[in-house]
């Protein structure tokens, strides 16, 4: 049954923080899944304000896919585990490197985790709600053909590889407490899941969400 992204926001109040005072809500799941535009609508559903993390903007390159956790712990989960204000900067995938420009992230009652690995094991216990979305293989390639104009299927090919074995390794599907099919052909008027599949405007040469 299709979940409203309004009742999600309503259990995520309802339930307790975790990292610190903060209640960080994940949404995983694979490229072309619409991650990125699902956790829009429930960031805004949640608060005006509720900052989201992409973590595709603290990866250092295509093959960091998994490996750039320890720079999310340092700049932005162990300050708001503290209380304070995190931080980070942001990779530029058309320059290949990051940006010296600093983006913070204050510690609000919730912060939004999108990415693909962001509801992993190691980060579970401090998760207040963790969210997996899914869709069939062939709608997420055309969607993100769609958006890059298949420009980028060669490095999403493998991108995919590697998440497809992080995530039977991690069984993070699992442990998600909410799964959502986006290839569900519900309307999706304001407050309802749909069909959530734009992948990250403005981020040219990104992984797609």
């Amino acid at each position: 049954m299709t979940r409203g992204v309004a009742d999600i926001a309503r259990e995520v109040w309802a339930r307790s923080p975790r990292l610190g005072e903060t209640r960080l809500v994940a949404v995983d799941g694979p490229s072309g899944a619409g991650k990125t535009s699902f956790a829009a609508r429930l960031a805004e559903a949640i608060g005006p304000g509720t900052p989201i993390v992409h973590t595709d903007d603290l990866l250092d390159g295509w093959g960091d896919q998994v490996t750039f956790w320890p720079r999310l712990e340092e700049w932005v989960l162990a300050p708001l585990r503290e209380g304070c204000t995190g931080r980070y900067r942001r990779y530029d995938w058309e320059a290949g490197h990051f940006s010296p420009e600093w983006i913070e992230v204050p510690a609000a009652p919730v912060v939004v985790l999108e990415g693909v690995t962001s509801a992993r094991a190691e980060i579970r216990p401090e998760l207040t709600l963790a969210i997996f979305l899914t869709a069939p293989l062939e709608e997420r390639i055309r969607r993100t053909d769609r958006r890059d104009g298949g420009t980028l299927a060669a490095p999403l090919a493998k991108w995919r590889r590697r998440e497809e074995a992080h995530f039977a390794a991690d069984a993070t599907a699992e442990h998600a407490d909410v799964v959502v099919d986006t290839s569900d052909p519900a309307p999706s008027p304001k407050g309802d899941i749909g069909d959530a599949s734009h992948g990250r405007g403005g981020h040219a040469g990104a992984p797609s969400a």
